[in-house]
């Protein structure tokens, strides 16, 4: 297991989409979206990375999953919400196809992460 959060490959993954949305998305919505889409996608990114933080404190491998498969449903959240702002003309298609590149492969990452965690159970 990593020595902290911050090496584990889906947190860094994870990360660099929670960054792509502040620098790329978050400037580029209404301000009539700031208590809706902007606060919304915002808090899904900061939970991605958040629950990944939050299950390797756990140092239990059940919990631990538990907080990634939180993790997995925010990176979706981020896709879905990243949908929603494309469907009103506030982002670009090929922003909206780098979000889906960036949340593919975190998720990805989470699912390597998760399938060695449960691996790692069952051998206890």
């Amino acid at each position: 297991m990593a020595e902290n959060f911050e090496k584990l490959e889906c947190w860094k993954s994870c990360n660099e989409l929670k960054l792509f949305i502040r620098q790329e998305i978050l400037p580029k919505l209404p301000k009539t979206e700031r208590f809706e889409l902007y606060s919304q996608i915002l808090r899904a990114s900061r939970s991605a990375t958040a629950n990944i933080a939050e299950g390797w404190g756990r140092y239990h491998y059940k919990e631990n999953i538990k907080f990634l498969l939180n993790a997995r449903g925010s990176v979706a959240e981020i896709l879905d919400h990243s949908l929603e702002a494309h469907s009103w003309n506030y982002i670009s298609e090929e922003t909206l196809q780098e979000i889906r590149d960036k949340s593919d492969s975190c998720i990805r990452l989470l699912n390597g992460y998760i399938r060695y965690l449960r691996k790692q159970n069952a051998e206890q």
